[in-house]
């Protein structure tokens, strides 16, 4: 069955709501992709418009941005030391926007959405 990112079938209080036409193709969603630590692998999605949107599987590489010197480097992502979205993902290294990794350079935040970018940019935290 298809996911739909429209309004919901119930309301809050448990009723239903009519139906006032049927599923539509640009109201279509997608299961989440969980971004693990690895060799670097995306999948591209066709968006709406005919766009492609470039989600990443598995990364091994996060740009990193250092406050001091304001200047990216690549670091390599070693594991997952924080993730407030669910801490189940740090178990599995499951990477998520706002996630704290180790990486090479030091412990670092996730400021971007791997998932739908295809990529991670991170900001350098203090040691």
């Amino acid at each position: 069955m298809a996911i739909i990112q429209e309004r919901p079938k119930r309301k809050k209080t448990g009723g239903r709501y009519i139906a006032y036409r049927k599923k539509r193709f640009h109201a279509l969603g997608r299961d989440q992709i969980e971004v693990r630590i690895g060799a670097g692998k995306t999948q591209s999605v066709r968006g709406r418009g005919g766009n492609l949107k470039s989600r990443a599987i598995t990364v091994k590489e996060a740009n990193i941005l250092d406050l001091k010197t304001k200047k990216f480097r690549k670091a390599e992502i070693l594991s997952v030391s924080d993730n407030k979205a669910n801490q189940h993902y740090i178990r599995r290294n499951t990477i998520t926007k706002g996630a704290v990794i180790e990486t090479s350079a030091g412990p670092a935040k996730v400021t971007n959405r791997p998932g739908q970018e295809g990529y991670i940019n991170a900001i350098l935290l203090e040691k």
